[in-house]
């Protein structure tokens, strides 16, 4: 066990945390972090983001719920759709008689992004400030809008995995709490912020410009803030940091560069991202698209294969298939017109696009994105993006074909694969 600065963790990119190892950090967190008799509000992901919450959330409850007065639970949603009840137990391991009795004391809440009664204002970040720690990209103020539960607790953990990200760089740390339980305009903000910087050049970095303003928003939040940052691997964790948030996200960032991300000798002309049952529509499994992107040659394509996903997205799909997928700077150059639009809305069209020009009125797109899902082909058309009818797929065509310039990515959306410099 590793105790640098002030995270306290466990990592490493060869092997398999034991769950004594687990055990063990929370012992040491917990015991250096005197909870007892606080009220305790932990902040943990939903299920598009893997991580043995399932071996998590018992070793906490039991470790916290005799001493501290209240320890609840915050799915920290962003814009995704609510969790069930049933959907909320599942997560976490338990069952609705183990809930009654076992762990009777944790409560359990989703956030609600579009809610004004569920939010409050913790602060206001000024132009100025803004101005600089988004590298020029924008010149106004920000009002911070978070989840209005934060203010009734005296103690705020996140409890969520890092992996690359198409929006942070990395995810996790304080992401949870802005965009995961923050209001619609803090949302908008840190996406567009990202989309702006593109995703070839956000993504698996540690420092970008929407990763200092969500640790400048999260700085607002009037509580004490901790960490408790997984790195994921083969189902179980390689990594385990607690501590001050952005400590512990900063070793597990570390850990997460090793373990995710796969380095290829050259590009390729095509891959093939299989997209995962957890992803159940196009605003999710368009990590296929982010993650491997890096990897394609120029003028290549990216085929998302994913014959589950019927639908762009439950919540955003009306504004997206309004204003179709484009580059950045078809937005950028006709700023005038789109900026009513929600930003977050518009950061995924471009994200999912890819990098690319716009001058002149036409459009010139790196590469080719491809869905092959139960999305419509006239819906593809219509939105301006490429479409295969997922039935003519059969992924074993693709494997093993490296030499073609044919990449298969058989789980694809947390796995960063990009060339190697140099």
């Amino acid at each position: 066990m590793t105790n640098t600065a002030t995270a306290i963790g466990s990592g490493s990119a060869t092997r398999i945390l034991e769950h004594d190892e687990i055990a063990g950090v929370l012992d040491e967190a917990f015991a250096a972090w005197q909870l007892r008799g606080k009220k305790v509000l932990i902040l943990i992901p939903d299920g598009t983001r893997s991580c043995p919450l399932d071996v998590m959330f018992p070793l906490i409850y039991e470790r916290l719920a005799e001493d501290v007065a209240a320890i609840d639970f915050l799915i920290a949603l962003g814009t995704h759709l609510p969790m069930s009840e049933d959907q909320i137990f599942d997560r976490v391991g338990i069952t609705r008689d183990s809930h009654a009795t076992q762990f009777e004391k944790a409560r359990f809440f989703n956030h609600a992004w579009e809610d004004p009664a569920a939010l409050t204002t913790v602060g206001t970040i000024s132009e100025r400030e803004i101005t600089e720690i988004s590298a020029g990209w924008f010149n106004e103020e920000l009002s911070v809008v978070c989840n209005r539960r934060v203010l009734d607790y005296d103690e705020l953990i996140i409890c969520g995995p890092v992996f690359p990200h198409e929006i942070a760089g990395f995810s996790g740390g304080n992401k949870y709490i802005f965009p995961g339980i923050a209001g619609a305009d803090s949302i908008n903000f840190s996406h567009w912020l990202a989309a702006l910087a593109t995703n070839m050049e956000t993504i698996g970095r540690k420092d970008t410009p929407a990763r200092r303003v969500i640790d400048r928003c999260a700085a607002l939040v009037p509580i004490e803030r901790k960490a408790l940052c997984m790195v994921v691997k083969d189902g179980g964790l390689a990594g385990l940091y607690a501590g001050p948030v952005e400590e512990a996200w900063s070793a597990a960032a570390d850990l997460s560069a090793e373990v995710h991300v796969v380095y290829h000798e050259q590009p390729y002309d095509t891959v093939l991202a299989c997209c995962p049952p957890m992803y159940d529509d196009l605003w999710t499994g368009a990590k296929c698209m982010y993650k491997t992107e890096p990897a394609v040659a120029d003028g290549g394509r990216v085929i998302i294969y994913a014959p589950h996903i019927t639908t762009i997205s439950r919540v955003h799909g009306a504004t997206i298939e309004q204003v179709g997928f484009h580059v950045r700077d078809y937005f950028v150059k006709q700023w005038d017109e789109f900026r009513k639009y929600p930003w977050s809305e518009l950061t995924f069209v471009t994200v999912v696009t890819g990098q690319g020009t716009y001058e002149d009125g036409v459009e010139t797109r790196r590469i080719e994105v491809i869905l092959a899902t139960g999305i419509s082909e006239e819906t593809c058309r219509r939105t301006g993006i490429g479409y295969m009818d997922p039935a003519d797929i059969d992924p074993a065509d693709y494997r093993g074909r490296e030499r073609d310039g044919i990449l298969h990515v058989p789980k694809a959306g947390e796995i960063l694969h990009r060339i190697r410099e140099g």
